[in-house]
């Protein structure tokens, strides 16, 4: 990467596992994501300084952080940090939390600068308000400006919005999108809630046990996971084995449980080749009696084995017509009387080819269910 931006390489084998590499650059937004006890948060404080790993590298634009035996404190790093639980000083109010971080020599009076912030997450009028006089949201907002308040090099945020509210939160989601456009400065997110991530990231990485799985924009992560396991971290539940049988012009032709499959075409993987496929629900697509008769490709009979009412959408799952295997795939809920959606009930689907992505196959967790 160039210089400007954070760069990372951590490398532990305990007490956590860990070995990520990743970079951010200046106004990026990039999001670490994985369960608990991925090293999501042990990363964090690795980079704010709080922890120091057995080997790696840090830089942030033309400084070393770590490399070697060179270390640089907390202090010396520059870093703003906001936590979930919004660790402010219970007994300082608003504006005295955040003119703690104002540098001594920030060319203004400390009480002006911090009242600007607060103004910038739209705390004006809440200066002299202690935090148990503040709601959570509020509360939050005044983190994020100490953070911000104190001029850092990075902004890390370690799952700032879980003890929030979901209407709070999404609040908080558009005042973040919105001062994002007026820094200048890597961000770090850290979260368990990949829905977040989407909404918020410029780029996502992957964690699973310490390890990075993958780095990309959300929708190439969504869309094209690099593995089985990535595919599985984002909650694909159509992911099975399959084999590549040949290219022709605009496609690849798979086979999968005894019947073939044109998907996208995906050239690297020659026929032969043992793959598993991700299939997400959106192309699990259900037929209408005027397009049963046609000859389309990637189409089936299925039965429908479970259906799931989630708020105005259903989760349908289908197991095809003469194998073992089973199709999610979520519709509107008004779809269910055209289609007759209950259990036991037969249903052709077509699958969108284009849609359809080829990994590596993993013996271990590609043959679906």
């Amino acid at each position: 990467m160039a210089d400007a931006g954070l760069a990372v390489a951590l490398r532990q084998s305990a007490p956590i596992a860990l070995d990520v590499s990743f970079d951010c650059a200046p106004g990026e937004l990039l999001a670490l994501v994985g369960p608990s006890g991925s090293g999501k948060t042990t990363i964090l404080r690795m980079i704010a300084g709080l922890m120091r790993p057995p080997s790696g590298s840090i830089r942030c634009n033309d400084a070393v952080w770590l490399d070697g035996s060179a270390f640089a404190r907390p202090r010396e790093r520059r870093v703003g940090l906001v936590f979930q639980n919004y660790a402010l000083f219970p007994h300082l109010t608003a504006l005295a939390n955040v003119m703690e971080a104002v540098p001594a020599n920030a060319g203004r009076s400390r009480a002006e600068i911090a009242a600007d912030w607060l103004r910038r997450v739209h705390l004006a009028g809440f200066e002299h308000r202690l935090p148990r006089e503040l709601s959570g949201g509020q509360q939050q907002r005044v983190a994020v400006a100490r953070a911000l308040a104190g001029q850092p090099s990075v902004l890390l945020l370690d799952e700032p919005f879980s003890a929030i509210d979901r209407t709070t939160r999404e609040s908080l989601y558009e005042e973040l999108a919105e001062l994002r456009q007026q820094l200048d400065m890597p961000a770090i997110l850290v979260t368990h809630d990949l829905d977040e991530a989407i909404l918020l990231a410029d780029r996502m990485c992957l964690l699973a046990r310490g390890r990075t799985l993958q780095i990309g924009t959300p929708g190439e992560v969504m869309m094209r996971p690099a593995t089985v396991e990535a595919a599985r971290l984002l909650g694909m539940k159509n992911v099975f084995e399959a084999a590549v049988i040949a290219h022709q012009n605009d496609a690849t032709v798979i086979e999968w449980r005894g019947r073939r499959l044109r998907v996208r075409l995906q050239p690297h993987y020659a026929p032969g080749t043992r793959v598993a496929c991700a299939i997400p629900s959106a192309a699990v697509l259900l037929l209408s009696e005027i397009a049963r008769g046609r000859a389309l490709d990637n189409a089936m009979t299925s039965i429908v084995v479970q259906v799931l009412a989630l708020g105005e959408r259903l989760r349908l799952v289908c197991r095809v017509e003469g194998t073992d295997a089973h199709l999610h795939t979520t519709v509107a809920r008004h779809v269910a009387g055209r289609y007759a959606l209950t259990p036991g009930a037969a249903l052709s689907l077509r699958l969108r080819g284009d849609h359809v992505h080829l990994m590596p196959a993993d013996d271990s967790a590609a043959h679906g269910h």
